[in-house]
């Protein structure tokens, strides 16, 4: 562990990635590896680019949404359609450094930013790519779950639910970030760089296929059914308390099982029912059979309690079990959404308030956690990274900002 005279130094320190971006899938790639370090300069067209109002937003008209997911980079405007702001795009992305010439984007760039333009300036350079889908068509995370099969296996299969989560961006995201990584582990071995290209639809389609589901499907020519809140394969579901509050209940192991009959009491009389039923109770497969009776012995033992005498008769450790929140319930009700998390800080962001910020859910026991850090306001570094990067002066940004090639601040 370092000692208090050690300076600290972060997992990804000294890596700079120049991230030019939209939404949720690359800036949620650069705000993981900043979290660990790293110098993500995030890149936006002068006013922001097209996510820079997205809901929700405080009183100012200022995005919550773009603040959450860009906090700990550093952001500059550069108009990219101009000529001089491409080729201070392509200098930023090209700049001198072992650890830099790591360029991200989920956005379509071609021309002065594609891979060969980028390429010539830098021979090394790593940049990594998402498009929407292998065949060169436009995807988004509602058209791509769509095609992958989970809106109707949500709710009860009468018609399709869309899931509010962007699962899949924020899957791309995480994939992002382990292809640069890996890119520049690689050109570290090698010196060579590379053009790395994934997709959000091949995000998707690679996890359905690793959950089985694809083979489930082809081997065992399975139409998988809707099954509302049951847990698919074990046994789970969703229970109304006497106040009106909702829990999950999961039991997969049979510790797990023998926890929960003993907790509600139900043990023998359930286990006859099953029996007498044809049923075992004794396997994942079994229970998962028999959900409809379990759920119909424990559905009367949570309708009689409240939240709390819930939580009072479930104190096993083997329970699964957790009550269903909103996120103002979330942030009163759950201490591990609070500042006893050491994940969470409550911090100033400037024009957007003050508020809990989570830093990387990645623990480095040689390393202490990075505390969360402030979100830009777009443009705000501007000045600085061409200052810094490129060796441009205090006049030279001055000229370039009067002939709104670049935005922000100077200084």
């Amino acid at each position: 562990m370092p000692t208090s005279q050690t300076p600290v130094v972060q997992p990804l320190n000294g890596i700079r990635i120049i991230e030019f971006s939209a939404f949720v899938a690359a800036p949620s790639s650069g705000l993981a590896l900043a979290q660990l370090g790293a110098d993500v300069i995030r890149i936006d067209p002068l006013g922001g680019n097209i996510d820079a109002r997205r809901l929700p937003v405080n009183a100012d008209g200022l995005s919550l949404y773009w603040a959450s997911l860009n906090h700990g980079k550093r952001s500059i405007e550069i108009d990219p359609r101009k000529p001089e702001g491409q080729k201070l795009l392509q200098a930023l992305i090209a700049a001198p450094g072992e650890s830099a010439g790591i360029f991200v984007t989920n956005l379509g760039v071609d021309g002065a930013l594609g891979y060969e333009a980028l390429r010539a300036a830098r021979p090394d350079l790593i940049m990594v790519q998402l498009t929407g889908s292998p065949d060169g068509a436009n995807a988004v995370d509602y058209t791509v779950n769509c095609a992958a099969g989970f809106p109707l296996l949500t709710g009860d299969g009468d018609k399709p639910v869309n899931h509010v989560l962007p699962a899949w961006d924020l899957l791309a995201g995480m994939t992002i970030a382990t292809a640069v990584l890996a890119a520049e582990r690689h050109r570290r071995l090698t010196g060579q760089g590379q053009l790395v290209k994934l997709t959000l639809a091949d995000v998707a389609f690679a996890a359905v296929a690793n959950l089985g589901y694809l083979a489930d499907a082809e081997v065992n020519h399975n139409r998988r059914s809707a099954d509302g809140n049951f847990l698919y394969g074990a046994y789970g579901d969703a229970f109304r308390t006497a106040d009106g509050r909702h829990v999950m209940v999961v039991a997969i192991s049979d510790r797990q099982w023998k926890a929960l009959t003993r907790a509600v009491g139900v043990d023998e009389a359930l286990t006859a029912a099953a029996t007498a039923l044809g049923h075992r109770l004794d396997s994942e497969e079994g229970r998962w059979q028999a959900r409809e009776l379990i759920s119909a012995f424990l559905r009367p033992w949570f309708a009689k309690r409240s939240l709390a005498e819930v939580g009072a008769a479930f104190t096993d450790r083997a329970l699964l079990w957790g009550p269903y929140r909103n996120v103002e319930q979330m942030l009163a009700e759950d201490p591990r959404v609070s500042e006893s998390n050491p994940m969470f800080a409550r911090i100033e962001h400037a024009g957007y308030g003050r508020f809990l910020t989570a830093g990387s859910p990645i623990e480095f026991t040689g390393t202490p956690r990075l505390a969360p850090a402030p979100a830009p306001r777009i443009g705000d570094q501007t000045g600085e990274v061409l200052r810094e990067v490129l060796g441009l002066s205090q006049a030279e940004v001055q000229a370039l900002q009067a002939a709104a090639v670049v935005g922000g601040t100077a200084s």
